[in-house]
């Protein structure tokens, strides 16, 4: 039986959700740091291999070793396959077409893919209405974003496809995650191991097809941007996301999309140079609005002050004194 997790998050969770939405917000700033100096499958290795080793430093220093069971190394590496190889390869490569704020508003659909893919697999997620309601609102903001002029020209709009196609794969890794809270895993060998199997799928792959990396030409911005993007927002992230993923369940987790793309747009605007069109911030409205209805606890805090308020002005307009 799938363990049950807590619908409703508290005040430690929602801190360690906003935290989680800034090391990741970070990472697109990252990628657009070293994408004009590395080839994707590079920079991916390079991220989850240095984001192993930190990882198990980490591990060992609080005792911690890594598991014998072929069951939970198997589960590893599609954990691996799912949260890491697959949507961070579609993000990188996305990122050489679109910008890195295009990129993290496009990755806050998110949740919206969650809900579906939740409610169809997690008896203990299943969706409401009024949450599917919300996944409307969030598509019609993809709808509105997604720039079809460029469908002719160049690859922007693939890059914008492979990005949605990153949001998917993360839904169904939210879900699949969920096993290690049953297998008893800690979640700090839980992202060492499944960081451990993406590295050990993706060193050979991007050798093959990119070749060895040229170490000595790298500039000092790019060493600084692969370390901040593996250890920060890979390594550090990892843990919060493992930890949410226990307490919060899939679909609570997801919610950090929400706040990404504002780490990531300021970022890219302040430090990049990068430029939004107003048809994006519309998209990002209408997906944080689908993201509200979801979370639900929005309405539910508006209804809790409109309460006292429409008792008051019945009252007052009552003749009974």
């Amino acid at each position: 039986m799938t363990p049950s997790i807590n619908s409703a998050m508290d005040t430690r969770t929602w801190a360690m959700l906003i935290i989680l939405s800034v090391l990741w917000g970070g990472s697109f700033f990252f990628v657009g740091v070293v994408v004009s100096d590395l080839p994707p499958l590079t920079i991916v290795t390079l991220r989850v291999g240095l984001a192993a080793l930190a990882l198990w430093s980490i591990a060992y220093v609080m005792g911690l070793r890594p598991p014998r069971a072929l069951e939970v190394w198997l589960a590893f590496f599609g954990m691996g396959a799912l949260n890491n190889v697959v949507p961070f390869s579609l993000i990188v490569w996305g990122q050489t077409h679109i910008a890195s704020g295009v990129a993290s508003i496009l990755n806050a659909t998110t949740p919206f893919f969650t809900i579906i893919v939740a409610s169809l697999l997690l008896p203990d997620e299943r969706a409401t209405p009024v949450k599917f309601f919300g996944v409307v609102i969030g598509f019609v903001g993809i709808v509105v974003m997604f720039d079809l002029s460029t469908l002719g020209e160049g690859k922007g709009a693939l890059a914008q496809l492979a990005v949605l196609g990153a949001t998917l794969s993360f839904a169904f890794a939210g879900v699949f995650g969920r096993r290690f809270k049953q297998m008893d895993v800690n979640p700090i060998v839980t992202a060492a191991g499944q960081v451990t199997a993406s590295a050990a799928v993706l060193g050979p792959v991007a050798i093959y097809y990119e070749g060895p990396i040229d170490f000595v030409a790298l500039s000092l911005d790019s060493w600084a941007a692969i370390v901040g993007l593996a250890v920060l927002s890979t390594a550090v992230a990892y843990v919060l996301y493992f930890k949410i993923l226990e307490v919060a369940g899939a679909t609570n987790l997801l919610l950090v999309t929400l706040l990404i793309p504002v780490s990531a747009i300021l970022l890219g605007s302040f430090v990049l140079g990068e430029a939004l069109e107003s048809v994006h911030f519309i998209g990002m409205m209408l997906i944080a609005i689908g993201l509200s209805i979801i979370d639900g606890r929005l309405w539910r805090l508006m209804r809790k002050v409109e309460l006292p308020i429409t008792v008051a002005r019945k009252r007052a307009r009552s003749p009974l004194k």
